[in-house]
Formats: C-alpha cells, structure tokens, sequence
C-alpha cells in the first residue's frame, strides 16, 4: 500500500517513530512481546487516572453483584490484558502469526462454511476485546473476511491501520462506506462487525448491556434487513497458556417484523455472553454508558 508523500511531513513524525515502534514490538517472540505488554498495561494503569477511573465505573455498574476485591483483582487484568492487547495488535498488522497457529483451536468453522454454500452473506458480530486484532487474522488464514471499522482523525496512523489490517482483510469499510458493505453482504461476504460502543449517533436505541440502558447503534438490524445476512456470534479469547481459541456460535434467530430495539437488545446479549467468557480482556476503558437515556443520571 503506497504511502502519499504529504504524509512523511514533520507534523507526522511522532506518529511514525510510534508506528516504528510498534512494528519492532510486534516482531518480538510471543513470551517476550507478552512480558513487555504486562509491563506496558501496570505503567497505564497508573499513568490513565481517568481511563482507569472508566474502566472501574463500568465494572461496578456490569458487576454489582461481585465484591470490591473482585472487581479491583479484574482491573489490575485488564490493564494487564490490555498491555498484551498492544502487543498482539502489533503482531497482527506487522508481525508473523505461523508459529501460534500450533496452540489455536477454532470451532464452529462449518457453520461460516455452509453459509457461504448457501450463499448468504455473514454478519460476524463480535466486541471490542483485546484480542479482536490477532484473533481476526488467525481466522482469516482459515476463512476469508472483510470487517467493518472507524476512520481514524491522523492520516498516518488510518494508513497504518489499513495497510495492516488489509494484509490479512479482504476489505475493509467505514460507516461512511454502507453501500459497499450492503453489496458486499449481498454477495455472500463475511463480514466483522461491533456494535458495543457509544456512538452518540441518531441510529441508536437505549439496549440493556449487563442490566444497564446502553447507546446502541442499531446497524446490526439495518444490515440484515437490508441484504438478508446471517449474524453470526465470533466468540475469541486468549487462555492463560498464550492459545487463542476462536468459535462461531449459532446464528442468531431471525424474527420477522422484529424492532430495532428488540434485535439490538439481542445483540448486546450475545456480546454481554462473550464478556463474561473472558471479562479481563473486554475494553472497559471506553465510557459505554456515557449517552444516558432521557432524565436518567449521568455515569461518572
């Protein structure tokens, strides 16, 4: 992927020299890269007082049923998981993934394969975990998919993102870009979504997420209406032996004249599932309850 000239402007070193950077982590043997990464997630939890401050909000408000203890035993993982986030989103977009296909198990991949034979399109809904990066191109060395993303505000890191994220990608698109999705699903593609953070866009409805009223973009309903896509749960993790395991669930059910909200709240389901199979490594960082419904009180 050719770099534009106006992007190797002084304005856009620091994000180079970053980019750099990151490209070296992720060459780094897994035990090294993962020890580093440890390391690297304990300085953010003392450095990102407010991001921190986020993440134990929304695990008090997902988890009330749990302890103190509890809770602050799964903060200090995940900002642990989140180091080895950086990582292994920098072994995806820079590095080899050969030698951790020996550990990987994925399951349900006939389902995604007799879809395909079909000829129906594939919505595979997933979250924002951690691992979203490295389990996306672990699967696509077994079934070929394109994914969904957001457009990022510097030039050099969005070319950085699409030049590794289309190396093992069929195709990436934009919200901006819905058509090109739509004609992709229509066509029998397979394609990554996730719709588990706050947008604050006008196609939202207000779906339980762990109990609490979450901003919810209803794409996911949109999508399946509009091409007849199945939506197809991605469940990814990593164990603490370092493999990945990766599974299709089922498809979720499709209920004719089905509401928005009722669909979404569906899909939050799903993914409150997928949390709860691997809390530690869900992005609690991001403000998921900073849109409150009409009178309800802000989450601070």
């Amino acid at each position: 992927m050719a770099i534009d000239k106006s992007l190797l402007a002084p304005k856009h070193w620091p994000i180079w020299i970053g980019i750099g950077l990151l490209a070296v982590f992720g060459h780094l043997p897994a035990r090294t890269g993962r020890a580093i990464g440890r390391g690297c997630g304990a300085l953010l939890a003392l450095l990102a007082r407010r991001r921190r401050q986020v993440a134990a909000r929304n695990l008090a408000l997902c988890f009330p049923e749990r302890d103190a203890r509890w809770r602050a035993q799964l903060l200090r993982a995940n900002f642990a998981a989140m180091g080895i986030g950086i990582y292994e989103f920098s072994r995806a977009w820079w590095g080899q993934t050969r030698d951790l296909e020996a550990g990987l198990q994925i399951d349900g991949l006939e389902i995604l394969q007799s879809l395909q034979q079909q000829g129906r399109g594939v919505l595979l809904l997933s979250g924002h975990f951690m691992t979203l990066d490295l389990c996306g191109r672990l699967l696509c060395s077994q079934q070929p998919a394109a994914a969904m993303y957001r457009r990022h505000r510097s030039a050099a890191l969005e070319w950085a993102i699409k030049r590794g994220r289309l190396r093992y990608a069929s195709a990436l698109f934009t919200r901006e870009d819905l058509r090109a999705a739509v004609r992709f699903l229509r066509q029998g593609g397979v394609l990554w979504y996730a719709p588990d953070q706050d947008m604050r866009g006008k196609d939202c409805v207000f779906a339980k997420f762990f109990g609490v009223p979450a901003a919810t973009i209803t794409a996911t309903h949109q999508l399946q209406r509009l091409t007849g896509a199945a939506v197809v749960p991605f469940f990814h993790h990593r164990d603490h032996d370092g493999n990945y395991h990766l599974r299709i669930g089922t498809a979720l059910a499709e209920l004719p004249g089905e509401s928005a909200l009722a669909h979404t709240s569906r899909v939050n389901a799903l993914i409150e599932q997928m949390v709860r199979a691997a809390p530690e490594q869900y992005l609690w960082v991001h403000q998921r309850f900073k849109t409150r419904p009409p009178e309800a009180p802000p989450v601070v």
